[in-house]
């Protein structure tokens, strides 16, 4: 019997942080957050998630933040 495992990426969900400023520049509302999950699969059905990456960047700066870098104003508005 043959199986195909591995792990593959999800659906990525994006969310504008309004009213949030970027720690670099100081401009208001120019953050966009990324959340995409991981998932386990088995022939190509997901299992489980695996873990969800995060990251954010700023359209003004162009300036980008992995999870560890977000700001408690970034935290509290995703």
């Amino acid at each position: 019997m043959i199986l195909f495992f591995g792990t593959r990426s999800g659906k990525k969900e994006t969310k504008t942080l309004y009213n949030v400023s970027c720690p670099h520049c100081g401009q208001t509302g120019t953050l966009t957050a990324v959340s995409q999950p991981n998932y386990v699969h088995l022939f190509w059905i997901p299992v489980f998630k695996l873990k969800t990456s995060q990251f954010a960047e700023c359209s003004h700066c162009k300036r980008g933040f992995y999870k560890e870098e977000f700001s408690p104003e970034m935290e509290r508005a995703i």
